[in-house]
This record gives structure tokens, C-alpha cells and sequence, in this order.
């Protein structure tokens, strides 16, 4: 069994952790730490989990968590690297689901997130945690930084066109929506349910922080740096990413057959047939990413269209994809899911 822990367990992506490791047949919750909620059972705070989690938080001091095979930080930003090392120190595996990790240039980080970084010489030992990339670099890291939701839509969708050379990198475009989870359980004016339902809106116009993760993924692909516009959008949904991807294309090709190609053997990627609009509520509550990929008129432009769960496929969910990999378990090993409908 995998001794597991988890810091911070009471946000949406904790919850959504502690979901799907009950699912888990090779795991063993040992801790969930929360300072402010310490000795209150899981169960208590989160009723969807009577019966299948008899375990309470616990305070980080008393947690033991170097006595775990991994932990997963689902924590805001800039907590993980304050606990890494000592972790990484002690034999435990780390996966962290926020920023601290994802971006190579520490000044960029640092720009984008408004601190200091606290151990910047990890960052060069951390894997980029999107399987469908970096699967074997995961399997041997000891640290990795789990991607964004939006990156993980994002790059999904351009890769197979990047890897193939068809499209110029200088002028991507990326129209992207998500619902209001993304922002965390946390209290908010802009998220209540009468400031947000009957509504929509672009917001980080000007430069959202995934913006410098999804151009150094992309970058890292096409071996240039990319040209990327990136505009993201609340929507009055609780979950789900949609992404619409536009690019010009510089030579012909059967743009179905290269995803259909490069996913084949992907388990939680799903290229839909020609044609197709996939859904947000078509991958609610799994670990699915559905791509769609059309050339409108027949003309220069391809349009990707890609939908995730973002607290699954672009949080928890990849989180344990990527501890399954580490662990040499099935991949699927309790993500097989699948979505709520309605």
C-alpha cells in the first residue's frame, strides 16, 4: 500500500483528492492536515464522503508526514516550497497541484506570483506532471509540479499540431472559460452565486499568471518560443474548462488522423470524431480531456476545441495519474470514471 498524505484538504481540490483516493485499492490515507478545521472528521466538513473516509484533519505539526510515501499539496500558492525539501529529504515523494514548481525561470515565477521563491534550486529537479508529455520523466521525479487547469486544456489541444510542424507558433490564440471553482472555495464577492450565476466575462486580459506556464510548455514543444494570446473567461458553471484554440496553419495535412495518431494510446485524452463540439458536461467529475479539431471553410485556420473537469483532469485527477505513473500502478487505477450526466 502507498502511505499518502495530503496538506491542505479542505479547498475544492482537496476535497476532490480525498474523492478519488477513496476509489484508490493500492492507497492508504494516513493524514490530511488543516490548521484551521484540526481534529474535525472529514466526514463532518464533507457528508459526500461518509462510509468511505473514517479519518479527521489534522494539525500540520503532528502530522508525520515524512512517514508517508507521498504527499500531494493541495495548497495556495507558495506553500509547498516552504515544506519540499524537508519532505524531499526524508525519502517522500512530492506532488504539488500549485504553481511553486511548474515555471523553470525563477525571475518569471516570481514576477507572475508576487513572492520570493523559497528553494529555487528544486525547481530544476521538478517534473512537469502532464503524462502526456513528460510519462517517463515522472516515473523516476521525486518531485513534481502538477500542471494548471487552463495549461493542461491549453497544451492538449496545440501539441499535436506543434510536434508536427503545421502551424505558426508566433500567433496562437487561446479563448479559453472556466467555471467558478477554479478560484478555490474560498469567500468572495466576485463568486457569490448573485454576482456570478446569469453572467459572463473575461477577466486577466492583460496577462493571467498561466500565461508564462502554458508558453514555456508550448515553447519546450516547438523548440521556439511561441506567440501566445491567451484571454480566459468566468462562466456561471460550478466545474469545467472549455478551450478554443485557433492557429494558422503553414502546410495541408488530415489534421483528424494526426490527433486521433498522437492520442491513440493516451487513456484519459478522447479525440472526438470529425465534426464534433465537445461539452464541459461531457467530462464532469472524470479525469477526461475530449478534443475536438476542425478547419473551418477549409481555410488556414484550425480550430482545436478541448474540454476538461478542472478539478479533475486540470487538478486531482492528474494528480494521481501522475502518482500512478511514480508508482508504476495502472494509470487508470481509480480514475476510470465515468462523467455525471446531468
Amino acid at each position: 500500500m502507498i502511505k499518502v498524505g495530503i496538506v491542505g484538504g479542505t479547498g475544492y481540490t482537496g476535497v476532490e483528492l480525498l474523492r478519488l483516493l477513496a476509489l484508490h485499492p493500492q492507497v492508504e490515507l494516513r493524514t490530511i492536515t488543516s490548521r484551521a478545521d484540526a481534529g474535525t472528521p472529514v466526514s463532518q466538513m464533507f457528508p459526500s464522503l461518509r462510509g468511505h473516509l473514517d479519518i479527521s484533519f489534522t494539525h500540520p505539526d503532528a502530522a508525520h508526514l515524512e512517514q508517508c510515501d507521498v504527499v500531494f499539496f493541495a495548497t495556495p500558492n507558495g506553500i509547498a516550497m516552504q515544506q519540499a525539501r524537508s519532505l524531499l529529504d526524508a525519502g517522500v515523494r512530492v506532488i504539488d497541484l500549485a504553481a511553486d514548481f511548474r515555471i523553470k525561470d525563477v525571475k518569471i515565477w516570481e514576477k507572475w506570483y508576487g513572492m520570493s521563491h523559497a528553494c529555487p534550486d528544486l525547481i530544476e529537479q521538478a517534473v512537469y506532471g502532464l503524462p502526456e508529455v513528460n510519462r517517463a520523466q515522472i516515473k523516476q521525479a521525486r518531485l513534481v509540479a502538477n500542471p494548471g487547469c487552463y495549461p493542461t486544456a491549453v497544451q492538449l489541444g496545440f501539441i499535436p499540431l506543434l510536434e508536427a510542424g503545421l502551424i505558426d507558433e508566433s500567433s496562437l490564440i487561446a479563448d479559453a472559460k472556466s467555471g467558478v471553482s477554479g478560484a478555490g472555495r474560498k469567500a468572495e464577492v466576485g463568486f457569490l452565486f448573485a454576482e456570478a450565476a446569469d453572467s459572463f466575462r473575461a477577466y486577466g486580459v492583460a496577462g493571467h499568471r498561466h500565461l508564462p506556464e502554458i508558453r514555456q510548455g508550448l515553447s519546450s514543444i516547438s523548440k521556439h518560443e511561441v506567440g501566445l494570446t491567451f484571454v480566459p473567461h468566468l462562466t456561471p458553471l460550478i466545474r469545467g474548462i472549455h478551450a478554443t484554440l485557433y492557429a494558422r496553419l503553414k502546410k495541408d495535412a488530415d489534421l483528424q488522423a494526426l490527433f486521433e495518431k498522437r492520442y491513440a494510446d493516451e487513456p484519459f485524452v478522447d479525440v472526438m470524431p470529425a465534426g464534433s463540439h465537445p461539452e464541459t458536461r461531457s467530462v464532469r467529475g472524470s479525469n477526461q480531456c475530449r478534443i475536438a479539431v476542425h478547419r473551418p471553410q477549409e481555410g488556414d485556420t484550425v480550430v482545436v476545441l478541448s474540454a476538461i473537469d478542472n478539478l479533475v483532469k486540470g487538478a486531482a485527477g492528474q494528480a494521481i495519474q501522475n502518482m500512478n505513473i511514480m508508482f508504476e500502478i495502472p494509470e487508470a487505477t481509480a480514475l476510470n470514471i465515468v462523467p455525471l450526466l446531468p
